[in-house]
């Protein structure tokens, strides 16, 4: 009976629907472990993103020159992505000769909804991550109980039960829960250390979008007044 008690050897002597499970809750397990390296190297990459921007903007940098350089870039993301979606609607607005408080609130808006797409995209597999960690344990108590209600229907069917023959049952179906436990786990501490980072990231981008709307209304209101002298 050892050589069966392997789980190659308990999967095959698996019933069809417990079978099922467990490969749905491998594929879940695998997909889960994907996300969770492609979302910490996309977090990762955001924080560099940040802070080597504010190096930068903190700095004292020109501001025309530092939207140049940023938007010449293909792939421009983050904070960055930000600031020139800012900088080019206070332009716009400026050269149009908006009223200063249409120009910030313009800005802000533009900024609003630059952020709202970087956080969409760095939320993005999220919810599967936090699908997986809550429904993987049903699925696999499923298949649990699916397998105990065969091994004792076999039961029914025999003169004299044995532990050995009780065993194999009994450890195919317990495979199922560890195996949805397995696929859960990983994704729920996932899902909430990235929840973590990436409402710090929202924070962060926020101070940005206030402090840097300050930055334009001030400029704003002394241009404002150099017209008027």
């Amino acid at each position: 009976m050892s050589s069966d008690l392997t789980f190659i050897g308990l999967f095959l002597q698996a019933s069809f629907i417990v079978q099922l499970v467990m490969l749905l809750l491998l594929s879940v397990s695998v997909a889960s472990w994907t996300f969770i390296f492609q979302r910490s190297k996309a977090l990762s990459a955001a924080r560099n993103e940040m802070r080597q921007f504010e190096d930068k903007f903190w700095s004292g940098a020109d501001l025309n020159r530092l939207y140049q350089e940023l938007s010449a870039r293909n792939n421009l993301t983050g904070m960055g992505s930000i600031f020139c979606s800012g900088f080019k609607e206070f332009v716009r607005l400026r050269k149009s000769n908006t009223a200063t408080n249409g120009i910030v609130d313009g800005t802000y808006r533009a900024m609003r909804v630059s952020m709202s797409r970087q956080v969409e995209e760095l939320e993005s597999r999220l919810p599967f991550l936090a699908t997986a960690g809550s429904i993987s344990p049903y699925i696999g108590l499923f298949g649990t109980v699916w397998g105990i209600m065969n091994a004792f229907i076999a039961l029914g069917e025999v003169q004299q039960a044995t532990l050995a023959m009780v065993a194999p049952g009994i450890a195919e179906a317990l495979i199922a829960t560890a195996i949805g436990l397995f696929a859960a786990i990983p994704a729920v501490i996932a899902y909430n250390r990235f929840s973590h980072q990436v409402e710090k990231l929202e924070n962060s981008y926020g101070n940005f979008m206030e402090e840097f709307s300050a930055i334009l209304h001030r400029q704003a209101v002394a241009a404002q007044a150099q017209q008027q002298a």
